[in-house]
């Protein structure tokens, strides 16, 4: 037999414990629940299960909007800015650079004043935002590659016949747009042709998304949240109306329909411009035939 550990001065002597025991419980920590001393008890709750498939990302066949991105703190105003500096710019450009038969002049009134009223739009969003990644869906992803060719393809079988439709209804003279009045009669070479055609398949298409589909999408959504298709329909308006085009206006909004579709399910910008490039591939390709002489347009 064992004894205890000596008990303190004027105690009597301490038992011994028995074997195995686990002792008195100690005193609880007021405020601290503490469950009672004795031996563990078995687990009797559900074990986790096998892991499930991983959520559907939203996107063009999850057919669900992308969610929202964080909030910021510009609204239609900061729309406001960029278009006045589109339309300032284009006034300016037009009153100092000479554009009649100059095939330099109209490329640079058709550079300079979009963009810098992109460059803006990026400019507001750093200055009163999160920056051109988050609020404007400026940011790059395979994913978009595949939707906007999609989009992009689907988009011509809508607008095609739309404009086929159109020009029976208006003729030929009136289906011309603006800027190929401005190219009208102009000549040059196959390089400045193939730069026109740059411009107007790639330049304007970019620098149109980040506008419209970017700072006008978040500036609408600002003060109509969660509502992703209200903000497409409204923004698609005002995508058509944008353009100074009033003969236009039912073509141009047909045509920003499927683009403003891969906006809104992707969440991001990369599916619409590549849809926008693709619907203005045919229009830039038959403008830069116009400007060799190969086509009379």
């Amino acid at each position: 037999m064992t004894t205890g550990p000596p008990a303190p001065h004027g105690a009597g002597p301490v038992p011994d414990e028995p074997h195995g025991s686990a002792g008195p419980a100690p005193a609880p920590v007021a405020g601290w629940p503490v469950p009672p001393a004795g031996p563990a008890q078995p687990w009797n709750g559900p074990y986790p299960g096998p892991p499930g498939p991983p959520p559907r990302r939203p996107g063009l066949f999850s057919l669900r909007p992308a969610p929202p991105p964080p909030p910021h703190r510009w609204g239609i105003g900061a729309f406001v800015v960029v278009e006045a500096v589109f339309l300032g710019v284009s006034l300016l450009v037009g009153y100092l650079v000479p554009t009649s038969g100059s095939i330099n002049g109209i490329l640079v009134a058709l550079v300079v004043p979009t963009v810098l009223a992109a460059i803006t739009a990026v400019v507001l969003t750093w200055w009163r935002g999160n920056g051109p990644a988050l609020d404007l869906g400026l940011r790059w992803s395979w994913d978009d590659v595949g939707i906007g060719l999609v989009i992009g393809f689907l988009g011509l079988l809508l607008t095609v016949p739309a404009a086929l439709v159109y020009a029976a209804i208006v003729g030929p003279e009136g289906a011309t747009t603006a800027v190929g009045d401005i190219f009208a009669g102009v000549r040059t070479s196959w390089p400045m042709a193939l730069l026109v055609m740059f411009v107007v398949v790639v330049v304007a298409p970019f620098c149109e998304e980040i506008m419209y589909r970017g700072l006008l999408w978040g500036a609408v959504a600002k003060h109509i949240p969660n509502r992703p298709v209200v903000i497409y329909l409204v923004t698609t308006l005002l995508f058509a109306f944008a353009h100074f085009e009033l003969t236009r206006t039912p073509l141009l909004f047909v045509v920003a329909l499927p683009l403003g579709l891969a906006r809104m399910l992707t969440g991001r910008l990369g599916a619409s411009v590549l849809a926008h490039q693709m619907n203005n591939f045919l229009p830039g390709l038959a403008l830069a035939l116009m400007l060799v002489g190969v086509v009379e347009v």
